[in-house]
């Protein structure tokens, strides 16, 4: 599994991404972050996907190939679990998440990949 984490801060607040990290795992509330329209965000990664077989209300899978990926939320992050999915794949759910401003957390790495990283 790969592990995919978004979130957005409020303005002028940038914490210590591995301790948000953390605490939205655990689904708890991180004072600075945004909260999410989740609905939204969940009908359009569906509408991206539309040619997946979507498996339950938070779970797709390729129906042609290989991959298949489950969404968990919080009212302030989205997180993208990923089974054998391709990198092209990652990347397409990565640019959904752009569209709502919130930038990838890859804690494999790991690392934030925002214009505050270095």
């Amino acid at each position: 599994m790969y592990e995919l984490l978004f979130w957005k801060y409020l303005d002028e607040i940038y914490l210590n991404n591995q301790e948000v990290y953390e605490a939205l795992v655990e689904k708890q509330e991180v004072e600075g972050l945004a909260i999410l329209q989740i609905e939204v965000i969940v009908n359009r990664i569906n509408s991206v996907f539309s040619d997946w077989e979507r498996v339950d209300e938070n779970s797709w899978k390729n129906p042609k190939g290989k991959g298949a990926f489950q969404v968990i939320t919080t009212p302030q992050s989205v997180k993208i679990d990923c089974y054998g999915t391709e990198g092209k794949t990652m990347n397409k759910l990565v640019d959904v998440m752009e569209e709502f401003k919130c930038p990838l957390y890859d804690p494999q790495v790991p690392e934030r990949y925002d214009e505050m990283s270095e």
